[in-house]
């Protein structure tokens, strides 16, 4: 029997399932299952699913959702924060990369036209990857995590232009007479229009939406709006990922964005796997076993230009070698959208069957190898750093001069952990001093007043200027783990007697910093968790010097209770005692029994159990009162004690309401 789409969608699913599974379990990007499993099904594969023009459809709408989470994730607000690093080292990795490939391209014989789209499929690298790895590795507040995030979001933004010129690179009759200038000018008002309909219509039907609190009506509005704005786009010439990018940055300046990409999103990956397998479809591995040694040649290419070209970029912003160097690394792979440019390509004849398949392989192969090159890039980075030409220029940068300090703290970055620790001394009256590897953080803090000078805390000459020797407390507070260990281990040595403070995000850091020297690791993860059930635990009446306690045991036994099922003796002891008690409200009306009453008439205590612990008097609160005090009409009390006594007394508060808590 012929496969319809049904069965072609049914098999990609059923296959990718098993596929998917198995990547997530090696930690590997699930857009890597999804291409090996169109490899698999496709033609030259096993050659399963013969035709694939039924499953391009749906993968087209998959780029158009892509597309359009994207707008709605991209914020305007957010982009301040890093603006100087999206702008200037945005501009340099793309310009620079562009530029090499199109150079490159062109020794080879390459015709100009061609040369420049060679360099439009390398420019970009994988935001979907870069940005997953770098949670895992909570990397995303580190100065390398933050630069490879604002120039993957400028490429992000730059993926729109680069579409409207890639078909003006082909010499055949799919484009038309129009000038790019035109297209660029139909671009504008296109985008003007619904920007300007966006902020007068949308975000009144959206409310209309949101107040029939029906979810399938919000869906199909959210629907409707992306769909209609890409084919409106693609009506009048332009590409219809341009208008579901516009789309979604129309709905990403709304109160309804959140909403709308939480019902959005589950679409938007199905559809993109399609897209993903789509690409894996048209992958030949015959050309890998022809030209191996050419495609491992290109790949070793690609990524060391793209890693030096990306590190020129964060370089020029000012930041450490170090730095640059690890956001170079994370940088090195092609991206996602490469596949959907090349597909362009292809379908323009920009490019032939043989190079599309080529290139694909090539996407491939990076993608797969980046866990391993983002693993192995502080120990590149450090090993780079030890060539004599630049261990000589990092020694004898010059560091501005700063007042010479003894006994005093050192803190080491200045994020929100940094900030706090500051203002904790500051208001002590303790001496500190700040190393921050941000130049913008460093003039903007210096300005306010701060003690705080630039420089990679991880280099002896650092250190040693901001007066290891003489400092009694050591706090580092940055998100860099390998950093992290450098300065335990070179501060330990400078200085036998610093007491060493420690942040880390995991636990199993713990064993490796202390052996370092470190004097105290603080594990971001649990002491949050301690800070929340400390609380939980007061709202239960658990006696304060419990909870210190138990706190102060669960820190000397290495936060084992929070790795494993069951509690150690000596922290069951600290709940040993816990009262099983609970608090209530009730009012005094005019047929309360109670009324007119003092405390020692009605005997709560005596006769049911109960302890009045408050009364509430004329917006007052009396704690603790008296036995002569009396109860009036209108008046509160809160009352304490088990279930079953408060329940007793429910009669003596005649409709009286109960507040538990």
């Amino acid at each position: 029997m012929e496969n319809t789409t049904l069965i072609n969608i049914t098999i990609i699913f059923a296959v990718s399932l098993p596929v998917l599974y198995l990547f997530l379990r090696l930690n590997l990007p699930s857009l890597l299952a999804f291409l090996c499993a169109g490899i698999a099904l496709g033609p030259y594969g096993l050659g399963i699913i013969k035709s694939i023009s039924e499953v391009n459809v749906l993968a087209e709408i998959g780029v158009v959702l892509l597309l359009f989470t994207i707008g709605i994730e991209f914020s305007l607000s957010n982009l301040q924060k890093i603006k100087r690093s999206v702008i200037i080292a945005g501009s340099v990795q793309m310009l620079s990369t562009i530029a090499i490939g199109f150079s490159i391209s062109s020794a080879f014989g390459y015709s100009p036209k061609k040369a420049l789209f060679f360099g439009f499929l390398v420019v970009m690298s994988s935001t979907a990857i870069v940005f997953k790895l770098l949670q895992e590795r909570a990397e995303l507040e580190s100065p390398h995590g933050m630069n490879a995030a604002a120039i993957l979001i400028f490429q992000d933004l730059m993926v729109v232009p680069l579409i409207l010129i890639i078909p003006y690179l082909s010499d055949t009759s799919f484009v038309s007479n129009e000038s790019i200038l035109l297209v660029f000018v139909k671009a504008f008002i296109v985008t003007a229009s619904i920007i300007a309909v966006a902020r007068w219509v949308i975000p009144k039907v959206l409310y209309f939406a949101v107040k029939t609190r029906s979810r399938e009506l919000f869906l199909l509005l959210i629907a409707v709006i992306c769909l209609s704005t890409a084919w409106i786009t693609h009506a009048i010439g332009l590409s219809p990922a341009l208008g579901a990018f516009i789309a979604g940055l129309v709905i990403s300046e709304s109160e309804y964005s959140h909403e709308a990409i939480g019902n959005i999103m589950p679409f938007k990956d199905l559809f993109t796997g399609l897209f993903f397998v789509s690409v894996g479809m048209l992958t030949d591995l015959r050309a890998l076993i022809e030209y191996p040694l050419c495609i491992l040649f290109i790949i070793a290419g690609i990524i060391i230009v793209k890693s030096v070209l990306a590190s020129i970029g964060v370089i020029i912003l000012g930041y450490p070698i170090r730095t640059a160097l690890l956001c170079g690394a994370y940088l090195a792979q092609i991206g996602e959208f490469s596949f959907l440019l090349a597909k362009i390509g292809y379908d323009r004849t920009i490019i032939g069957q043989q190079e599309y398949q080529l290139f694909i392989l090539i996407v491939v192969i990076a993608m797969s190898l980046t866990p391993f090159i983002m693993a192995a890039s502080p120990h590149v980075a450090d090993a780079v750093q030890r060539i004599p030409f630049l261990k000589n220029r990092i020694d004898h940068q010059p560091i501005e001069e700063i007042p010479q300090l003894t006994h005093h703290l050192i803190i080491v970055g200045f994020g929100i952990n940094g900030r706090n620790v500051a203002k904790a001394a500051k208001l002590a009256g303790i001496k500190y001093i700040i190393v921050e590897m941000n130049p913008t953080t460093v003039r903007k803090e210096k300005e306010a007043g701060e003690n705080i000078f630039f420089g990679d805390a991880s280099h002896e000459a650092v250190l040693a200027h901001a007066g290891i020797g003489q400092a009694k407390v050591l706090v580092v507070a940055i998100a860099d783990h390998g950093a992290t260990l450098r300065i335990a281990k070179l501060a330990r040595r400078l200085n036998p007697n610093l007491y060493i403070i420690i942040r880390t995000r995991f636990l199993h850091d713990l064993p490796h910093l202390y052996s370092l020297g470190a004097d105290e690791v603080i594990p971001e993860e649990y002491e949050t968790s301690i800070e929340i059930f400390s609380r939980v635990l007061s709202k239960y009446l658990v006696p304060r010097q419990e909870i210190e306690k138990l706190i102060a045991t669960i820190r000397a036994e290495g936060y084992q209770m929070f790795r494993s099922l069951s509690l150690t003796s000596d922290a069951k002891q600290a709940f040993v005692n816990i009262p099983h008690l609970e608090i209530a409200r009730f009012s005094i009306c005019e047929r309360s029994p109670l009324a007119g009453k003092t405390l020692r008439d009605i005997a709560l205590r005596t006769k049911y159990g109960i302890t009045v612990v408050a009364i509430e008097r004329e917006g007052t609160l009396i704690v603790n009162p008296s036995a002569h005090e009396m109860l009036r009409v209108g008046e509160r009390v809160f009352i304490m004690g088990n279930r079953a006594q408060i329940e007793s007394i429910y009669h003596l508060f005649e409709e009286g309401t109960l507040c538990e808590g």
